[in-house]
């Protein structure tokens, strides 16, 4: 059977799968889960692919794929668990993981607990690092090893469930896709300018409105923009009119 060419990023690794197959899998996907930056999604979506047309078995792939996963994230929480901050951030910077980097996923991390080591199998960025923060973070290491064997799981089996369907049209559908990306991204561009417009409109409109104390009215006795007059000190009734001889007591004798 005649090989199919992969189109785009696929084919660039495409040498790399002919030459080592199932062993380019396993290390690509190995290393990228401890925080390597190697192209180990690509790489599955291309197995898969050539699983498709018949070049790879694409259960061997799957479970190669996932058992990689697992192993390398296992490799990235032992790292961090045992070199902690100090290990991460002094060599974390060879393999784009920075301070800043770290901080958000540490952030994530805290935020959402373990589900977020499945989650993170789905995010580039946090696929690479998910193992190595949760190890610092000291997250018990069998809550790690059943969200990493769950999150392993689902991401394997879904791309290597849609590079197997893709199989000899990955050609057209990786030009469909090329096709309307264009329009995707315009799409987007265009939500964007307008979040951004909402969010100018309503922070000048929050200027102009007053504030509480400007819109209060003012009290009696208080003109508007003017502090609250003194109260008008208390003072004594006026003495009434004085007595007639009539009103005055009478004498005791």
């Amino acid at each position: 059977m005649s090989a199919t060419p992969l189109p785009g990023l696929l084919g660039a690794v495409a040498p790399v799968l002919e030459n080592y197959g199932y062993l380019a899998v396993a290390g690509l996907i190995l290393v990228e889960n401890f925080g390597v930056p190697a192209p180990g999604e690509t790489i599955l979506v291309a197995a898969s692919v050539y699983a498709g047309t018949g070049r790879l078995n694409i259960v061997a792939v799957g479970a190669i794929a996932v058992l990689a996963a697992v192993v390398g994230n296992c490799i990235g929480y032992t790292i961090g668990y045992f070199g902690g901050h100090a290990l991460v951030l002094r060599y974390g910077r060879y393999v784009f993981l920075t301070a800043a980097r770290l901080e958000r996923a540490e952030t994530y991390f805290a935020r959402h607990g373990g589900k977020m080591i499945t989650i993170a199998r789905f995010l580039e960025g946090l696929r690479q690092a998910n193992g190595i923060i949760a190890g610092i973070s000291g997250m018990p290491w069998r809550i790690f090893l059943a969200y990493n064997a769950l999150g392993a799981a689902l991401w394997a089996g879904l791309w290597s469930s849609l590079g197997y369907l893709a199989g000899h049209h990955i050609g057209v559908i990786y030009q469909q896709i090329t096709q309307y990306s264009l329009y995707v991204l315009a799409g987007l561009g265009v939500a964007v300018l307008a979040l951004v417009a909402r969010h100018l409109v309503r922070r000048r409109a929050a200027k102009k409105t007053p504030t509480a104390t400007q819109q209060r009215p003012p009290a009696a006795g208080e003109s508007r923009g003017d502090a609250p007059s003194q109260p008008a000190p208390h003072r004594p009734p006026p003495p009434g009119p004085d007595k007639s001889p009539a009103e005055s007591d009478p004498d005791p004798s």
